[in-house]
């Protein structure tokens, strides 16, 4: 019986010629997405580090074509550039801090079966996705609010989404059991302390979820800040970002050096390649450590509305 044990755990099932031409064709229509999305990164970053005739002319390809720093100087050296970084990395922890526990707070209460009228309140939040004010009201709404040219203008708007709330009630009513609370309710813990010690904890996935859309979406964001801000000290990365390639955009009838003119069309093709690394780098530097979480909550979050 050992023997037999032991001879099933080391045999393999041997593959048909069909099963193999299968996975042949599957490894390469992969790798044929893999370079078709790998390329234009792979392309923006060389032609961010290329020198700017190299790029006009379309001699950058796959690697770098005599390498330089013209367009990352270009940007820092902006007056606003590090005050600007700093305000992006501010909206965006503290709008994240604030959207995940806004969030929680509205998700947890919509998963449980005791909660009355949860039916209505989870409806008239749907009913924000199909229908908005506008951008006037929305305007309105904040000066009203007395929050034109403050941080506030860049954080509360999009304090809360409502794909947020659907998809951590989602992840709420299929992970935390109703055993566990009434568990937790036997041994004397009220529901604000079951949230804050068990719930959350428990949470780890759905949690990396939301801070990971909120995060992009503050990072990201520059119109709010277009319509909102006037301050230029309070200005977002996004915003500084474009306008030093605004303000490289010339009317060719102004120039009357055809040499100026290629080399300003050229600085200003470096800039857009140069501002896409910077405004990307620190979204894709966080990914990795989150990319764990992101897909189990997202995997969980969708079972079932």
């Amino acid at each position: 019986m050992v023997k037999e044990e032991l001879a099933l755990e080391h045999s393999t099932i041997k593959e048909t010629t069909a099963d193999r031409w299968f996975n042949g064709m599957n490894y390469l229509v992969l790798t044929v997405f893999l370079l078709l999305v790998l390329y234009p990164l792979v392309y923006i970053v060389s032609a961010s580090f290329s020198e700017p005739s190299a790029v006009l002319s379309g001699k950058v390809w796959l690697y770098p074509v005599n390498p330089t720093l013209e367009g990352y100087m270009a940007v820092f050296q902006h007056k606003l550039i590090w005050s600007s970084f700093r305000n992006s990395i501010f909206y965006t922890v503290a709008g994240m801090i604030l959207n995940v526990a806004m969030t929680v707070a509205a998700a947890y209460p919509l998963s449980r079966k005791d909660l009355y009228g949860k039916n209505v309140v989870m409806f008239l939040f749907v009913f924000t996705t199909m229908f908005s004010g506008g951008l006037i009201p929305s305007y309105l709404l904040v000066k009203g609010l007395g929050m034109l040219n403050t941080v506030w203008a860049i954080i509360l708007p999009g304090a809360m989404g409502v794909f947020h709330v659907i998809i951590a009630r989602t992840y709420f009513k299929t992970t935390i059991p109703d055993e566990l609370l009434e568990a937790a309710q036997l041994d004397g813990c009220n529901d604000f302390r079951f949230v804050l010690k068990i719930v959350i904890p428990l949470s780890g996935p759905i949690i990396a979820v939301i801070a990971l859309y909120s995060a992009v979406g503050y990072w990201n964001q520059y119109f709010n800040a277009l319509i909102y801000l006037k301050d230029q000290e309070l200005f977002p990365l996004q915003l500084i970002l474009r306008d030093i390639l605004v303000q490289n955009e010339v009317d060719s009838s102004m120039l009357t050096d055809l040499k100026e003119e290629a080399k300003r069309e050229g600085v200003r093709e470096l800039l857009k390649y140069s501002l896409i690394v910077i405004s990307s780098l620190p979204m894709l530097a966080v990914y990795p450590f989150v990319q764990k979480y992101f897909i189990q909550g997202v995997m969980i979050g969708s079972l079932k509305g």
